[in-house]
């Protein structure tokens, strides 16, 4: 029997078959026959998401087969990837190529469309998600054809794959707008909570990238700030904290313990309150959580289901260990997200229903529609896809 969970272990399969893809076409043949039998099909990555998209009793495509940089473009400095790089890997390669990504979140375990599939991102007011910097995607939609699809040809279909959640099909390769290489300067320091409270617009706005990690047991909190620099690497790579390297060397850092996640976007005005609120709740209510609480910025898009389309955004996110029941804690902070405007990372978990992602995405129904376009017969949506449905 086939078998399939995500990297916490909190969300397991037991599918009819699970299929290792190899080949676009075996990717084609494998979706007509899903089709033709009434089966749906999800594309697991490398399992780093907290949310149930990709649980399904039918099918689950593990795209780990189809990676490596295909062809770089020097003078757009672009590159076609194929999406199941994980994102570990492509450092190096860029580098050599004298190219990087423009950002990465701090764990770096995903392939490259999964992370552009749930909008995962790193920190910096000025710097986007993954997803904003896909130029083009192919993709095999649900009537089993091969579709190359950006801003310029087939721009429906583009607007909603680039960041897709997997209901668009099966991406095969991604298109990344990329810049030159660069080198970071990190420097991370521990501050009493009621002094980092005052300076966070000053230090998301004088930083390139700033976070902070506020631990409830002590109301201290470990900020991070990563600036591009000049100076030379210092090897071997340094400490979490205290790295000079260049960017795929500095960003990622070790993160193994398993847990589980909620990560909400907030409206960068409202974001220093919101934490407060939240900080409040936690020590009156839940004084034995002792995960930190993560503050990250990022920088507005027009994607449309991205939790930074159209407004400057700061994230918070909760953790809890894997072992532990995080229902209660993580429904209250979920209240108080909510009443700040918050719309969940895709990748984590939320218990939202479809009526508040209406209300949280103006093109929210627009999505929906032109995905069914494309997969009439439901292919790629699982139970969680379906519950939230417009």
């Amino acid at each position: 029997m086939a078998r399939w969970k995500n990297w916490s272990g909190r969300h397991e399969a037991l599918p009819e078959a699970l299929h290792f893809v190899r080949s676009k076409e075996d990717a084609m043949a494998l979706v007509d026959k899903a089709r033709d039998e009434g089966r749906g099909i999800r594309v697991a990555g490398s399992g780093h998401s907290h949310s149930p998209l990709v649980v399904s009793a039918d099918w689950i495509v593990d795209i780990s087969g189809l990676a490596g940089i295909i062809e770089i473009d020097h003078p757009e400095k672009t590159a076609w990837i194929y999406a199941g790089t994980p994102i570990y890997s492509l450092g190096r390669s860029l580098h050599d190529a004298g190219l990087a990504l423009h950002n990465q979140g701090d764990i770096d375990r995903q392939t490259v469309a999964g992370a552009c599939a749930t909008g995962t991102h790193g920190t910096g007011r000025n710097l986007k998600n993954l997803s904003s910097a896909v130029r083009a995607v192919e993709v095999i939609t649900g009537s089993g054809q091969l579709v190359r699809c950006s801003a310029e040809s087939q721009p429906e279909l583009f607007s909603v794959a680039r960041l897709g959640l997997g209901g668009a099909g099966i991406i095969t390769q991604l298109q990344l707008q990329l810049r030159d290489s660069y080198q970071l300067q990190e420097n991370g320091q521990d501050m009493v909570f009621a002094e980092l409270f005052e300076q966070i617009p000053e230090l998301a706005e004088r930083h390139d990238r700033f976070e902070f990690f506020w631990h409830p047991q002590t109301d201290q909190a470990t900020v991070k700030r990563i600036d591009e620099t000049t100076g030379l690497p210092e090897y071997p790579v340094s400490v979490e904290g205290q790295r000079r390297a260049w960017n795929y060397e500095v960003l990622p850092s070790h993160r193994p313990h398993l847990h589980t996640e909620m990560e909400y976007s907030i409206p960068e005005d409202l974001g220093p309150a919101c934490f407060a609120e939240l900080r409040e709740m936690i020590q009156a209510d839940f004084k034995q959580v002792r995960w930190p609480v993560e503050y990250r910025t990022l920088a507005q898009d027009n994607i449309w289901l991205s939790t930074a389309f159209q407004r400057q955004t700061v994230t918070i996110s909760i953790h809890e260990d894997v072992r532990l029941d995080e229902s209660a804690y993580f429904a209250a902070s979920e209240r108080i997200f909510r009443r700040y405007q918050g719309r969940p990372h895709w990748g984590k978990v939320n218990y939202l229903k479809a009526v508040d992602f209406k209300s949280s995405y103006s093109h929210w129904q627009d999505w929906w529609r032109i995905r069914d376009q494309f997969d009439p017969d439901d292919v790629f949506i699982n139970d969680y896809l379906g519950s939230i449905r417009s």
